[in-house]
């Protein structure tokens, strides 16, 4: 059985090798079906494959291919190295610095759909790599990833997204992406997908990022529905997107709380905020607590700090319970606590809504 392994080990070598040389040497037919053989071989083989295909020098000639006239060339290299790259970082630093993303952006610009969204899957899976998002948003490639965005397929609009998300992290520039025409799409995507999803994490992540500018503050009051879409993921959202959604919210109070205060509360946001102040992350906690505070209609210096309720809470329960139970009727009493005021404040927000006119809320 060994000697069978071993034999089949070194039949894939020698093929390794073969196909190798016929992409480097060949002439551009050869090449070309060289490049279909490696994808192929890649895909069907273990992981070793990928690391031994960069080993006998597949990546530079493959990148040549990248910027050939002929379509065929570009489609079969293409695809030849997202699988070369795909679990394999040392592959996705090679192509990147065997100069591939020039050609890539290039692609990124072509009519052809089915050429632009192989590049951008191309660039997300290059992305996942740190070393290589500064190169990759020195490029220009985010602006051809927004257009994406909005006329691209399903797949091609997630890869997208993913991509950008990627290099919305970059150390280097962390506003490569911040180009407000992604706005709209984005709340479009977030509309359509389920809010606790790895998709919607990423979507908020980027919305959250828009809402720290001007630009991106307008572009999501003026999106149809894009408060209410934030709000709604503040319900129906995972730990993750909860976070970034409310920091959206929060930063569009922030900047100016009489224009986007009453705009927030007439979509419904004090019920998933109050929540949020119990059930959220500790960073979310703290973002909707202070949300809640500029929605408020009493001044700052009239606001008990949660904290400060929640200690009376405590002081309560120890009173009523032994030690050991205290801390667990105090969580209890502070859920009951949460939800009167939510009550409360759903009874406030019908009242106005009914008295307000519309020439009483504010434009944007």
């Amino acid at each position: 059985m060994e000697r069978e392994e071993e034999a089949w080990d070194q039949k894939k070598q020698t093929l390794i090798k073969q196909v190798a040389k016929k992409l480097i040497t060949g002439d551009l037919k050869t090449k070309i079906q060289a490049a279909r053989d490696i994808r192929t071989l890649v895909r069907k083989s273990s992981a070793k494959a990928r690391s031994k295909f960069a080993a006998e020098g597949v990546i530079p000639p493959l990148v040549s291919m990248l910027a050939s006239a002929n379509l065929a060339a570009r489609e079969s290299a293409l695809l030849a190295l997202l699988n070369l790259a795909s679990r394999n970082e040392s592959n996705k630093l090679r192509i990147v610095t065997s100069g591939a993303i020039p050609p890539l952006v290039e692609l990124l610009k072509f009519q052809n759909g089915s050429f632009r969204e192989l590049a951008a899957a191309a660039i997300l899976t290059l992305s996942a790599a740190p070393p290589n998002k500064p190169t990759i948003v020195a490029s220009g490639a985010a602006p051809l990833l927004v257009q994406i965005l909005s006329s691209g397929s399903v797949q091609g609009r997630v890869d997208a997204v993913t991509a950008l998300h990627n290099l919305s992290t970059c150390k280097e520039d962390s506003n490569v992406v911040l180009d407000a025409k992604a706005v709209t799409p984005l709340i479009n995507l977030l509309k359509e997908c389920k809010k606790y999803s790895k998709f919607a994490e990423k979507t908020t992540a980027l919305l959250e990022i828009f809402s720290d500018s001007e630009e991106g503050r307008i572009a999501i009051t003026n999106t149809d529905e894009g408060i209410l879409t934030l709000v709604e993921t503040v319900e129906d959202g995972s730990l993750v997107s909860t976070a970034h959604a409310v920091g959206a919210l929060l930063s569009l109070c922030r900047s100016c709380r009489s224009k986007y205060r009453e705009l927030i509360l007439k979509e419904g946001a004090i019920p998933g905020l109050l929540r949020l102040t119990v059930e959220g992350t500790l960073e979310a906690q703290d973002r909707a607590r202070t949300l809640l505070d500029l929605l408020r209609d009493s001044p700052p210096e009239k606001r008990l700090a949660s904290s400060v309720l929640k200690r009376i809470a405590y002081d309560i329960a120890a009173g009523a319970d032994k030690s050991d139970k205290a801390a667990e009727t105090a969580k209890r009493l502070w859920q009951d606590l949460v939800q009167r005021s939510m009550e409360l404040s759903m009874s406030r927000i019908q009242l106005g809504a009914a008295s307000c006119t519309p020439s009483e809320v504010p434009s944007v």
